[in-house]
């Protein structure tokens, strides 16, 4: 019979306080996501469809996090979704979104609520600016059966492309417009500025590209799908793909993530989920630019307790991460977060980023409306492996290759927190905390301080609040 060794979950250790000169209002939790993505804070959002679609995603960006929106839909809907994010707060929008003139209005109404924009410029076949139509003239039309043309404004106020933002600011204020078109010299529409996103480009804390758009992560399966989504999200512009299966240390995954950095070869990728080393390993040399770990520790997940599979997530975190190191790769926290102090032993462990599911499944950010039962107000939750999530995917895709699947996975509820900026405000104040505590201004110096202490059944007893 084989040795067996010892597992460690987030409840059986504390961290052990040190000597300290570094106060938590001057820490510093910027940290890797990925080889070549860096974050503000260190915390992602699950790619779950109760946790993150693009109104979670574009609020992680904001507050210097990453949201990985989930696959449980078609390609153009989680396209769609990523594009949405991508255009928010970008302070030029590349290629904006155009009208003809023939369409009516009411089909320019439904199109704007789709795709949260207030209004078009109106452009001819040759892709040049004939007009523009806002919420504001649909809103005083007499009729929705008329074409965009007896509606949209004639009389267009253009820049040329490589306009600065004061400049542009000044017209668009001068002018009272919300939207400014940049032109090519060919009069064809190169771009697109607004004032609000002007405005809103100035929060330095928030995650962004290169260009300054937000930050987006997608998720993609491992069969068939995976190239064709994977297509459609880069095109959209995603900054990361996530390979989303239960066991990522598999061959189907290892050549999912060849064939998408073959064809890819600047997007990054994350593989996952593993939960040792040589998983950690065989996906990082396949291409992998993080891997996520954690098998089965998660609230909706029941992994363990069905195939009897997993290594308790502290130990998988510290196993991971010191293979990844080797590799100058950062790993992802998956699973098993119920609040601020495990967040801080993830990464105390060596995760880079902790992704939260359950913790932010409640806000007003995640999918879905809250329900009332028992004066109580609840929101749905579930894992996506679970039999309900597995017979939804199984109707979008149309077949039933997963049937034989026992699911791995429970649905549920957790209670409404409301805004998820208090969540969040929360979870990395207790960060900085527990830096503050070991004496580490930075993450990567409080992984290097931590110490773990074993706690006993008392111990862990004696931390947990009874005071009602």
């Amino acid at each position: 019979m084989q040795a067996i060794k010892k597992g460690y979950a987030f409840d059986d250790v504390l961290i052990r306080p040190r000597y300290s000169e570094i106060s938590p209002r001057d820490t510093v939790v910027a940290t890797r996501f990925s080889r070549n993505i860096k974050l503000n804070i260190p915390i992602v959002s699950a790619n779950m469809d109760t946790v993150t679609e693009w109104k979670m995603a574009h609020f992680m960006a904001q507050a210097g996090g990453i949201g990985i929106i989930h696959r449980w839909c078609s390609i153009e809907e989680e396209a769609e979704m990523a594009r949405k994010v991508k255009r928010i707060e970008s302070a030029i929008i590349d290629v904006p979104y155009t009208i003809n003139a023939n369409v009516m209005t009411k089909d320019a109404s439904d199109l704007m609520s789709k795709r949260g924009v207030s209004g078009f410029p109106v452009v001819d076949e040759k892709k040049r600016v004939i007009g523009i139509i806002t919420k504001s003239d649909i809103q005083f039309a007499k009729s929705l059966s008329v074409s965009v043309k007896g509606l949209m404004t004639e009389k267009v106020i253009t820049a040329k492309r490589g306009i600065s933002m004061e400049e542009a600011k000044k017209i668009l204020i001068e002018n009272r417009i919300e939207k400014l078109p940049l032109m090519n010299e060919d009069r064809t529409l190169s771009g697109l500025i607004t004032l609000k996103d002007i405005n809103r480009s100035k929060n330095e804390n928030a995650a962004k590209d290169i260009k300054g758009r937000l930050l987006v992560g997608a998720a993609i399966g491992s069969k068939d799908e995976a190239l064709p989504r994977a297509e459609a999200l880069v095109e959209a512009g995603a900054d990361v793909l996530v390979i989303d299966i239960a066991h990522g240390h598999s061959k189907a995954e290892i050549e999912t993530i060849k064939l998408i950095r073959k064809k890819f070869p600047d997007i990054e990728i994350v593989g996952g989920n593993v939960a040792t080393r040589e998983g950690v390993r065989d996906l990082i040399r396949a291409g992998a630019d993080a891997v996520k770990v954690g098998i089965g520790p998660g609230a909706a997940c029941t992994t363990r307790t069905v195939t009897g599979v997993g290594v308790p997530q502290l130990s998988a975190i510290i196993e991971c991460s010191k293979e990844a190191k080797k590799y100058h790769i950062p790993v992802i926290a998956d699973g098993g977060i119920k609040n601020s102090g495990d967040v801080a032993k993830a990464i105390g462990a060596g995760a880079s980023t902790v992704m939260i599911g359950s913790l932010l499944a409640g806000t007003d950010e995640s999918p879905g409306e809250y329900e009332l039962e028992d004066g109580k107000a609840y929101k749905r939750y579930r894992g996506m492996a679970s039999r309900e999530a597995t017979e939804d995917k199984m109707r979008l895709d149309g077949n039933d290759e997963n049937s034989y699947r026992v699911p791995e996975g429970k649905p549920g509820k957790v209670f409404y927190k409301g805004a998820a900026n208090k969540v969040l405000w929360e979870i990395v104040g207790a960060l900085r905390q527990s830096m503050g505590y070991v004496g580490a201004k930075t993450l990567p110096n409080f992984a290097r301080k931590a110490q773990f202490k074993e706690s006993s059944a008392a111990g862990l007893k004696e931390s947990q609040t009874r005071l009602e």
